[in-house]
């Protein structure tokens, strides 16, 4: 009888093994965690840059005149993409949408308080009202249709957009606001109006006034903003360089 020479591993040699792996699972993780929080901010950044060129466009075309005076105006997700007919700011029922339109059709997966999810990141445009205060797409999704008290003239003038983690450290971890004049600013969310808490998806969300000057009246979207000094969320907001 030929004796096999064959052996199985002993128990130190597997617990060896075990070590080794778990200690390359150690490193490991964390890296890729970070790779793709840095993957989520990039792509958020990415979207706020392509959302500024198209306002701009969708403004500077006319796609929008609801007060008919020959000025565009600016619009929410919903009008960039071709979603909701062109009536947006309260003007004529106009039953056109934007075609071509200028943001993808993911867009118009607006929830129904009011933000766009995309790439571990919630996104929301806020426009001016009337009364010195700003309205986003809340609630309108459903209908369509973004027929709300817009002031059309105020709105020729200024937009801006919150672009924050749907996760907290999971997907995301600066939060981002960009305006009409295309500069993106960023929080590391240090500090917070709310004891250093951070926006953290649908409940922890920016206000519409959350990055302009201390002082700045709640919904106010035509102040000043302060790159570098705590804001009227109790945020500091750092232009991106």
């Amino acid at each position: 009888m030929v004796k096999s020479n064959n052996q199985g591993f002993t128990l130190i040699e597997l617990m060896i093994v075990v070590a080794i792996i778990a200690i390359i699972a150690a490193i490991a993780v964390p890296n890729l965690l970070s790779a793709r929080l840095a993957a989520n901010e990039s792509n958020a950044i990415a979207t706020l840059r392509q959302l500024v060129s198209s306002q701009a466009q969708f403004q500077q075309g006319g796609a929008m005149d609801a007060d008919a005076d020959g000025t565009g105006e600016y619009g929410f997700f919903g009008d960039l993409s071709g979603f909701y007919q062109l009536d947006s700011h309260g003007g004529p029922a106009n039953v056109n949408t934007l075609n071509p339109p200028v943001l993808a059709a993911s867009f118009r997966n607006i929830a129904a308080t009011g933000e766009v999810g995309k790439g571990g990141y919630f996104f929301q445009i806020f426009l001016p009202t009337f009364a010195g205060a700003s309205v986003s797409e809340l609630g309108v999704a459903a209908a369509g249709s973004a027929l709300v008290v817009a002031d059309a003239n105020a709105c020729e003038l200024a937009w801006c957009a919150y672009a924050w983690p749907a996760d907290f450290q999971n997907t995301g971890n600066r939060a981002f606001f960009v305006n009409q004049a295309g500069e993106i600013m960023f929080t590391n969310q240090a500090v917070g109006a709310a004891a250093g808490t951070a926006y953290d998806g649908i409940v922890t969300r920016p206000a519409a006034e959350d990055a302009f000057i201390q002082g700045t009246a709640a919904g106010d979207i035509t102040a000043n903003t302060s790159p570098g000094v705590i804001a009227a969320g109790g945020e500091v907001w750092v232009t991106l360089q």
